[in-house]
Order: C-alpha cells, then sequence, then structure tokens
C-alpha cells in the first residue's frame, strides 16, 4: 500500500496586487514636486499596502515626511513672501 500523496503548495501570490511601491514612489515624487496632499494620499496608500502584502512600509513614510515638509516650507515661504509667482 502506498502512502497518499502530499497536498500540492499554494498558488503565489497574484502580480499586480500589490502597489505599495507604486504609490510609495508616487507620494514621494508628487508630494515633493508640486502637491504636498497628494504626496500624503499616497504615501497612506503605500503604507496600506504594504502593512496587506507584508512588506516594509518605509517608502510610504518617506512620502509622507517629504510631503509635510513640502507644506509646511510652501506656508513658510508664503507668509514670508518670499514665494516666487506670488507678488
Amino acid at each position: 500500500m502506498s502512502a497518499p500523496y502530499p497536498p500540492p503548495p499554494p498558488p503565489p501570490p497574484v502580480a499586480g496586487k500589490d502597489r505599495s511601491t507604486l504609490w510609495g514612489v508616487l507620494g514621494i515624487v508628487i508630494g515633493l514636486i508640486c502637491c504636498g496632499i497628494l504626496g500624503l494620499v499616497f504615501g497612506y496608500l503605500s503604507i496600506r499596502d504594504a502593512k496587506r502584502f507584508g512588506k516594509s512600509p518605509a517608502l510610504g513614510w518617506v512620502a509622507i515626511v517629504l510631503s509635510i515638509v513640502n507644506i509646511v516650507g510652501g506656508v513658510i515661504l508664503q507668509t514670508t513672501g518670499n514665494y516666487p509667482g506670488f507678488e
């Protein structure tokens, strides 16, 4: 009598579902260049997806920090009157 076959291995995770890197990079680029609010949103999405798929949320945190720096820097420049383009 032979032993039963072992169960098949679980299927690999579906590619394309994990967008934590995409959200993190978008958050860093958008948050630094133009819109800090969108950088915050993309950073949050990156952290959410990273937790969901068991990856590091570092890109999301970097996006959030750089977006906050952009927002605070913009506010400081506007209040001191040194913001180019607004006269």
